[in-house]
């Protein structure tokens, strides 16, 4: 079965982010879940808001079987409570993908337009019946866990930042290779078109899908005659 597991504000100003954080916690679930895919989402930047460098999320996809449920969330909670920062409201939250209600990925998107409260997440928890829980500080984390999981499960927004060989990639592949040694679905041009599979890309040093139409689309451009992966400044604005 497929598990999201959601987590905002482990960190403070002198640490590693969430994103650090949720590839260590992949790891820290080995042997009780294969991990799948890990999403970064923007979520709104508001003075109402306190966050730390951002305000995003991350939601880890898992492949795990149902009877190590409790065991997955009792791990998920012992690393967060153990390894979030000093000061930081780190929230959680699991579901497994069939569960995942239109009102979640409707909280996913009002995230990213207006200041919600911690009342909100726990109404919408109780309500869907999910597991969602504040572990450090203000707990204020839980909005941003339960928003993440809802618009990774929606498809349409943030970007990867870890895939099964993904952080590996660097310098050029054809489309094909690249597909397969970084899980991307398909490579495309920003008005949608798809690279044939024997197209040579150079991806860089920072290779960021897209999360589009439930797919890893890693975004490409063309500069005299050969593809790049968009700058990083492009994949951020097209992600966030």
């Amino acid at each position: 079965m497929r598990y999201l597991i959601g987590i905002d504000d482990t960190d403070n100003l002198e640490t590693r982010g969430t994103g650090h954080r949720v590839r260590q916690l992949a790891q820290f679930l080995e042997g009780l879940a294969s991990p799948l895919a890990i999403t970064r989402h923007q979520l709104l930047v508001s003075p109402e808001i306190p966050f730390t460098s951002h305000n995003s999320s991350a939601c880890l996809t898992v492949q795990a079987d149902p009877a190590n449920e409790d065991q997955i969330w009792s791990a998920s909670r012992e690393f967060l409570l153990n390894e979030s920062a000093p000061g930081s409201d780190a929230g959680l939250c699991l579901v497994d993908w069939e569960r995942v209600t239109p009102c979640m990925r409707a909280f996913g998107v009002r995230a990213k337009q207006v200041v919600l409260t911690k009342l909100e997440a726990e109404q919408t928890a109780i309500q869907d019946g999910i597991r969602l829980e504040g572990l450090t500080g203000t707990g204020g984390g839980i909005i941003g866990a339960l928003a993440a999981v809802g618009l990774h499960h929606a498809g349409n927004d943030g970007r990867f930042l870890w895939l099964p060989g993904l952080r590996d990639l660097k310098g050029q592949y054809p489309v094909s290779e690249l597909c397969a040694l970084g899980h991307i679905d398909a490579v495309k041009t920003l008005e949608g078109h798809a690279l044939p599979p024997h197209t040579l890309v150079d991806v860089g040093e920072w290779v960021r899908p897209i999360l589009r139409g439930s797919q890893a689309i890693l975004f490409v451009e063309e500069k005299n005659n050969e593809w790049y992966i968009l700058a990083k400044d492009q994949i951020k604005s097209i992600s966030d």
